[in-house]
């Protein structure tokens, strides 16, 4: 009797080990994806930004832009292949640093659901965001919030002036775009859910890295992430009020 409850304790504790050896070389994997994949994400938001602000009569107006907190970038959200309705991406945000001048070094940002206007045709679809002010900035330190619920969205005009200064837009926490085979356009991601990528950021800045200290605590930008804050600076590198 001692010996058969010595071998079950025994068969416990090597399942438990089991388990734990599984769960570490499933997070080990997941942050070696994230740390491979990062560069070419990094590299897409650059082109997003890049196109969508090198075209003025169809981007993000200037002044808009000169006014945000914090711009928030997802290359690529694809439709779900295996569970209608699902939409996904993973992007980064960068905020204005504290003394309005310059950008602070990215943190990653996954979103989920929400309709990002797949409807104008494609399977993927650019997304970017303008976070206007400090409630704004406040939401992305969450560990999860909702578009149009936590968070007041609208959909943000297109061309080189904000002639459409509705109450709408400027009640707004979140101005938000989509970008589909070319097609630009504002569209309110109502639904939609945002929060903070920590494979991204464990890669890019390594373990103990989160959204606080990289938007707001002077953290170095790291080499793969110089172009986008390059291109950031280049379109507004000081905000307005």
């Amino acid at each position: 009797m001692i010996e058969d409850g010595w071998l079950r304790s025994l068969k416990r504790e090597e399942k438990r080990l089991k388990t734990k050896i599984i769960i570490s070389l499933a997070l080990f994997g997941s942050l070696m994806f994230a740390a491979n994949d990062v560069p070419k994400r990094l590299s897409e938001a650059t082109t997003v930004i890049t196109e969508v602000m090198g075209t003025p009569d169809k981007g993000i107006p200037q002044d808009l832009l000169n006014k945000a907190a914090c711009v928030a970038v997802v290359p690529g959200v694809k439709k779900g292949a295996f569970i209608v309705g699902a939409k996904y991406g993973r992007g980064f945000v960068s905020c204005r640093n504290a003394n309005g001048i310059g950008w602070s070094a990215p943190s990653g940002v996954r979103v989920e659901g929400g309709s990002f206007g797949f409807q104008i045709g494609g399977s993927e679809t650019d997304v970017v965001m303008l976070i206007m002010n400090k409630s704004g900035q406040e939401k992305l330190l969450k560990s999860k919030f909702t578009l149009g619920g936590d968070a007041s969205v609208a959909a943000g005009p297109v061309g080189r002036t904000t002639s459409a200064e509705t109450d709408a837009l400027m009640r707004a926490e979140i101005l938000s775009w989509s970008r589909s085979r070319g097609v630009f356009a504002g569209i309110a991601l109502n639904g939609a859910t945002l929060r903070p990528d920590d494979d991204t950021d464990a890669a890019l800045y390594g373990s103990g890295a989160t959204p606080k200290s990289i938007l707001f605590g002077n953290t170095k930008v790291p080499a793969s992430a110089r172009r986008l804050i390059h291109q950031l600076n280049k379109y507004s590198s000081r905000q307005t009020s």
